[in-house]
């Protein structure tokens, strides 16, 4: 198996490929027949449904076990690692949440804010003391789109590859569109639902008929925010006032559906290669853009689509709490070319994706084509004071912990 080059990369975006393909099959780390646990959604469902596969005539119980969402969260995170550990440079529009009023501080970058740089913290935060969607870097969003994406792919990159809506911007449902160029998800298939149990023994062995609690009327730094003086309370906690209500107490073992045994899990990445080469990058204001521009950002959007998925492949392993999965071979990536014919193969290693993306970078800047570093903004002080109301909240009611 070759492994996948610069040199090849922009011939298959020059020329008429559909798509680069990767597909790996997992097995539960703790072996076949382990349980997983996929995540959960409203009221606490498994996302479940029937497929049909090569090879098996009859309908397959599936359960869907990261999303396509999850996964390009994953990939970015992935990306941003490696920005920030210096492999690789990445134009990144960054908010610093850092101010002296807020209980938390933290960073949002275009890597991890949900609608990526049209995302509404972006625009309602400073980009030298002028908002940012009304900067002349904010303002690249109002304008472009497949025919004009030059400003874009200067400003985040990333967005030409996962997909952007500027639906929080001036134009509402209007604003700029851009498909997702990569998809992947993860499937469990031949699932079989199970049960979980849930309990817990109270090492004070605090018994339910010790209550029942109350809300403290006034609260103090000296004692809980429960008190069992009724006369210095309010209503019961909950609904009786049980112990249990203030996490205190056992809980009687139960059983409930949860988890999965799977015959595999398969994991499906796509990259289009007839998507990217909708995107125009005209230069200087032009109307019609160069071919050979052209080419070069499409070779880069495709490079950081490969390295995205590269990177976060050994990420994709231990998804969440009881959902560790392994690899039971590496996945090629195919190339769909020629219908009917067999696909190319070709292997890509993490240094390799990283060395080719750089070199997709250098080629395009020599083009002409812009890559901004970061730019950093202050959130507007409406949006701090809105975020120092909520993480008081939080604190209070003892939502948001980590």
């Amino acid at each position: 198996m070759n492994e996948l080059t610069l040199e090849t990369v922009r011939a298959t975006v020059a020329g008429t490929a559909a798509a680069f393909r990767r597909i790996t099959e997992y097995q539960p780390a703790g072996g076949v027949g382990d349980k997983l646990f996929p995540p959960t959604y409203e009221g606490g469902r498994y996302a479940v449904e029937t497929r049909l596969i090569e090879g098996n005539p009859d309908p397959v119980d599936c359960v869907l076990i990261d999303s396509v969402q999850s996964q390009a969260n994953r990939m970015e995170a992935a990306l941003l690692e490696t920005h920030r550990s210096g492999r690789i440079t990445l134009p990144l529009v960054v908010a610093h949440f850092d101010q002296e009023s807020l209980l938390k501080k933290f960073t949002v970058s275009s890597l991890d804010a949900p609608h990526r740089v049209a995302d509404a913290i972006f625009r309602d935060s400073l980009l030298d003391r002028t908002i940012f969607r009304q900067s002349e870097k904010g303002r690249i969003l109002d304008t472009a789109d497949v025919r004009n994406a030059t400003g874009l792919f200067g400003l985040c990159p990333t967005a030409l590859v996962f997909g952007l809506w500027d639906s929080t911007g001036p134009r509402g449902g209007l604003g700029a569109k851009f498909q997702r160029a990569i998809v992947s998800e993860m499937t469990g298939y031949d699932a079989i639902v199970g049960v979980k149990t849930s309990s817990r023994i109270d090492p004070a062995q605090i018994m339910l008929g010790a209550g029942p609690l109350h809300h403290r009327k006034q609260l103090s730094d000296e004692a809980p925010d429960w008190t069992l003086d009724s006369k210095a309370g309010g209503k019961k906690l909950g609904r009786d006032g049980k112990p249990s209500e203030a996490n205190h107490g056992n809980v009687t073992p139960g059983i409930n559906a949860g988890g999965f045994t799977i015959g595999k899990a398969v994991q499906t990445t796509v990259l289009s290669l007839t998507c990217l080469r909708r995107l125009r990058f005209p230069l200087d204001g032009v109307v019609d853009s160069d071919p050979a521009v052209d080419q070069a950002a499409r070779s880069v959007l495709a490079a950081l689509g490969l390295a995205a998925a590269v990177l976060s492949h050994s990420e994709m392993t231990d998804l969440r709490s009881r959902c560790q999965l392994f690899p039971t071979a590496k996945g090629a990536w195919e190339l769909l070319d020629e219908p009917g014919a067999d696909p190319q193969t070709f292997s890509l290693s993490p240094d390799n994706a990283v060395r080719l993306f750089n070199d997709a970078v250098t080629a395009a800047r020599d083009a002409g084509l812009p890559w901004d570093g970061e730019i950093a903004l202050t959130p507007s002080p409406e949006l701090v004071e809105l975020v120092r109301r909520s993480q008081e909240l939080a604190a209070a009611s003892g939502e948001g912990d980590d």
